[in-house]
């Protein structure tokens, strides 16, 4: 059976690839795509897998975006944080859903059911799977597993005073000054944050309300602002953002 996976978190799909190997030997995952436009690209250049394992959020946007671009007919095994509030929807003629992080029985029982169904499969109902998830109201990440050194530790959002990118590296800033690597991306923190809470005011910085001290004009109409605990780099707000921010601060 050729496969592949749609998922923006690497470790995620390297731990699912692993467990489809435990399932049969002979499954081959012929790509690992992180976005939409990835994904996009790949299926137009190559036939169709067997089987589509596929996250909801990728980096650049909710993944049934894919079907509006790409000529996909496989079937699919959604792979998703959602709780048990959406099954609804991922029972409507797709295969299955999976929820992370992915249990290796369940992984197995939703395999069984693609080959059970496999003579049967119809394309899923992508319309009523979008309108399930419009009335949804969304939930944000309430924590975060860290790993320090050879300790894990849960770290709760409302401890957290912002986030930034250097080097290629993710890390969160407690509000204890701690600065802690983290295995997701900004893009990705954006859509798992509360933006009531939480604002990307640039490529490197994504900041919590709370973290702002001061909100400082600087020559040519940027914005800077002094954040608590105190930041490595000065840190300013993109000029095509400033007018976002403001309002987010007013709101």
């Amino acid at each position: 059976m050729n496969t592949i996976i749609i998922e923006d978190e690497n470790l995620t799909a390297q731990r699912l690839e692993g467990m489809l190997k435990k399932y049969d030997s002979n499954i081959k995952v012929l790509a690992t795509l992180p976005s939409v436009a990835e994904s996009v690209d790949w299926l137009r250049k190559h036939d169709a897998p067997d089987l589509v394992f596929m996250d909801i959020h990728l980096e650049d946007d909710l993944c049934f975006k894919i079907f509006e671009l790409a000529p996909l007919t496989s079937p699919v095994i959604f792979t998703t944080a959602y709780d048990e509030y959406m099954i609804k929807a991922f029972k409507v003629n797709s295969i299955d859903y999976l929820l992370k992080p992915v249990n290796l029985l369940e992984l197995m029982a939703a395999l069984d059911k693609y080959k059970a169904l496999k003579e049967q499969f119809s394309k899923p109902d992508f319309d009523t799977l979008l309108q399930y998830i419009g009335q949804r109201e969304p939930e944000y990440k309430t924590r975060f597993m860290i790993t320090v050194g050879n300790k894990i530790r849960s770290i709760e959002t409302a401890d957290i005073a912002y986030f930034y990118s250097d080097e290629k590296i993710t890390f969160m800033v407690t509000k204890e000054g701690q600065h802690l690597p983290i295995d997701f991306s900004l893009d990705k923190l954006a859509t798992l944050l509360d933006p009531k809470q939480f604002f990307r005011i640039s490529r490197q910085y994504l900041v919590g309300f709370s973290a702002i001290q001061a909100v400082l004009t600087h020559f040519k109409g940027k914005l800077k602002l002094d954040l608590a605990p105190k930041a490595k780099h000065e840190v300013f707000v993109s000029g095509d953002r400033i007018t976002d921010f403001k309002d987010w601060l007013g709101r």
